[in-house]
């Protein structure tokens, strides 16, 4: 081993240590890898929430691993393009996927012909809340009073969300199938649904913190409501669902993948970059302002995460009609 790979290596390793849940692994850094730049798959569009957090993770994991992570969107289909070009991908570490929960309700809806199974779980990172929006001067002040007029007028309320089959689709459907208020769902790409509402084009959206936080700066719409268990930091004073009387608690995670096959010890280099990346001010700074929840999982407990997750949203899937 050559001296700079040696003092490379040894840097790895000091890293390592600070990471808590690997102080039992019994393998080695592989002193090979990376040796290039790594992709890391955005299967959505530039901008939006899953591309801003994507980004600021890949540059505080650059610091650890020594090398360049570009963050590639590759868009379409819900996602599934994103999904199905890294699942094709070799298993050598240099191809990541930027997963999240679309990835099972994909499958669920039957949108791809492979599960969450098709890739290594390298780590959980993160949680985001779906919002509920509406124009700041609609007449609707509350989510009780929206949920009544959609009684009253079956149909009669729009609701934008990010794409059929997506995490805010599933969200919002949740929401009409608890509250028995019926409404009208209208998939958009990505920013499509808060343009589309401020244009007066549909009556509400539900949408990502990051997607809902400029048109609410600028005072442009009204946030009635947040799908978490509590509230949200970064909207401390929008209350929950469920303190709303509409018991939906219903989060979108988000973590990095890898396709299977990817060596153990690739893998344990990944997840304690990644974990490094976390704890970076840059990335706790845009959880703040983007409204996110940083949530480290490792890859153990990712899967064990996966499998539970996958269970809930097969049955959200089939309750609201969408599976296959």
């Amino acid at each position: 081993m050559s001296q700079r790979h040696r003092a490379s290596a040894l840097s790895l390793l000091v890293s390592l240590a600070l990471v808590a849940f690997l102080a039992s692994y019994d393998g080695a850094w592989p002193a090979d890898y990376p040796t290039k730049p790594i992709e890391m798959v955005v299967p959505f569009g530039a901008g939006g929430a899953a591309d801003i957090a994507a980004r600021v993770l890949a540059s505080g994991a650059e610091k650890t691993l020594g090398k360049p992570i570009a963050v590639l969107n590759r868009t379409g289909g819900g996602g599934a393009i994103g999904y199905s070009a890294v699942k094709n991908a070799r298993p050598d570490g240099y191809t990541l996927m930027w997963n999240s929960t679309a990835l099972l309700t994909l499958a669920h809806a039957g949108n791809i012909d492979f599960d969450y199974r098709a890739f290594e779980a390298v780590c959980l990172i993160s949680t985001e809340t779906p919002t509920l929006a509406v124009k700041k001067d609609a007449p609707w002040k509350d989510l009780r009073e929206l949920i009544e007029h959609a009684r009253k007028n079956p149909g009669k309320v729009r609701v934008g969300n990010s794409g059929f089959g997506s995490a805010t689709h599933i969200a919002a459907e949740a929401l009409e199938e608890v509250a028995g208020a019926p409404m009208t769902h209208v998939p958009f790409g990505q920013g499509l649904a808060v343009s589309s509402l401020l244009g007066g084009k549909i009556e509400a959206s539900v949408q990502l913190p990051a997607e809902i936080a400029g048109p609410l700066g600028a005072g442009q719409v009204r946030l009635l409501a947040v799908s978490s268990g509590k509230r949200l930091a970064a909207f401390p004073s929008v209350p929950t669902m469920t303190e709303q009387n509409v018991k939906v608690v219903f989060e979108i995670w988000r973590g990095v993948g890898a396709p299977k096959g990817t060596p153990k010890e690739v893998l344990a280099a990944l997840e304690a970059a990644f974990a490094q990346a976390v704890k970076d001010k840059a990335f706790v700074d845009a959880a703040q302002k983007f409204g996110f929840t940083i949530n480290f999982l490792s890859g153990a407990d990712f899967s064990k995460f996966l499998q539970s997750q996958d269970e809930l949203v097969g049955r959200l899937v089939k309750k609201i009609g969408l599976k296959k």
